[in-house]
């Protein structure tokens, strides 16, 4: 659904380590949902952002690295691309990882002049993929941990929360044990669980 009047401006960034044996092709199918999205036949097609100052989708085959930092146009339902993509991309993953994705309302910046008061479509999510769900976890924890630290060390010093990351460490463990428990392994949660992204509109294409 790429077209100019699409009303959300669909920004993804994130960087995945991949497997040493990973394919361009694999790739390719993994990625399938996004490059499909945007109208194209082919990941090479698909991998160019809608600003020419993004580098778009890039896969690093001598460092095993896929870097995406790509804008397309579209509504609410490109978030059944993102699910399908997690799902390519834990088969393809060495660990765990972060990818932001932050829905910017095309239209707010037209309209802002004639209300005053319109509030923005804006939304952000923080997606996690990953081998497993141990990996999927640590990289949770270790972003909330960052997160948490430099928000207290404004309070505190350094050295004195240790015992903030114990907790932290404990609900995790928590979290992993009851999922191993229960053999229920979900799909990675989604929202701003990354943190430090406080209210207001997030920077377009501030990276």
């Amino acid at each position: 659904m790429s077209n100019y009047n699409a009303p959300f401006e669909i920004h993804v960034h994130g960087e995945v380590l991949l497997r040493a044996d990973v394919q361009y092709a694999q790739l390719q199918e993994a990625l399938k949902p996004l490059w499909q999205y945007a109208g194209a036949r082919s990941l090479a097609a698909g991998a160019a952002s809608a600003y020419e100052e993004e580098p778009g989708i890039k896969f690093d085959a001598p460092e095993h690295v896929l870097r995406m930092c790509w804008t397309v146009r579209g509504d609410e339902d490109f978030r059944q691309s993102l699910d399908e993509m997690c799902m390519g991309l834990n088969e393809l993953a060495e660990q765990g990882a972060p990818i932001e994705v932050t829905f910017y309302d095309a239209q707010f910046d037209d309209d802002e002049d004639e209300n005053d008061d319109a509030e923005s479509r804006d939304d952000f999510l923080m997606l996690f993929v990953g081998p497993t769900p141990a990996a999927i976890m640590q990289v949770q924890r270790d972003l909330l941990v960052q997160d948490v630290v430099h928000m207290m060390e404004r309070h505190f010093d350094g050295a004195e929360l240790g015992g903030v990351v114990t907790e932290i460490d404990k609900l995790f463990t928590q979290r992993f044990d009851a999922l191993v428990d229960s053999l229920e392994i979900s799909k990675p949660p989604r929202g701003a669980s990354g943190g430090g992204h406080g209210g207001g509109r997030r920077p377009r294409h501030l990276h």
